[in-house]
């Protein structure tokens, strides 16, 4: 599968009472990486008629950044299952440590009418290949 990556730096705003970037922070970077990852790689047409939502986050807290830490943010899909598929995330730190992990399970719906669809191989294919962000 194709792998993807987007860099992450924490802003001021990022970060907990710990000194951290928050929970919910690392949270909103997995879509972010998910969303950047299918706005490369998926043709216009797709992505103007069909919408990923998220329907199951499993996270794993490993380490921890403070501002200015950077993140690399590494995203790749996994199963595919009718409407949905895993997606995995991993952010690591600059000196290669991961940081987090997750995975994420996806559900593909039309924009128009926010049914379920399922994913056929021409909405797989463009995660097959090699693309970086």
């Amino acid at each position: 599968m194709t792998r993807f990556t987007r860099r992450f730096v924490a802003r001021a705003v990022d970060i907990d009472e710990l000194g951290h970037v928050n929970n919910v922070v690392w949270v909103k970077w997995v879509q972010e990486v998910a969303v950047s990852h299918w706005e490369a790689v998926a043709p216009a047409e797709h992505q103007a008629v069909h919408v990923w939502v998220v329907t199951r986050h499993e996270i794993d807290y490993r380490g921890n950044l403070g501002v200015g830490g950077v993140a690399i943010g590494e995203t790749w899909v996994g199963a595919l299952r009718g409407a949905r598929f895993d997606r995995h995330v991993r952010f690591t730190g600059d000196d290669g440590r991961v940081l987090v992990e997750a995975l994420t399970t996806w559900a593909l719906l039309d924009r128009a009418t926010g049914r379920l669809l399922r994913v056929r191989p021409e909405f797989a294919a463009p995660f097959l290949g090699d693309a970086e962000g």
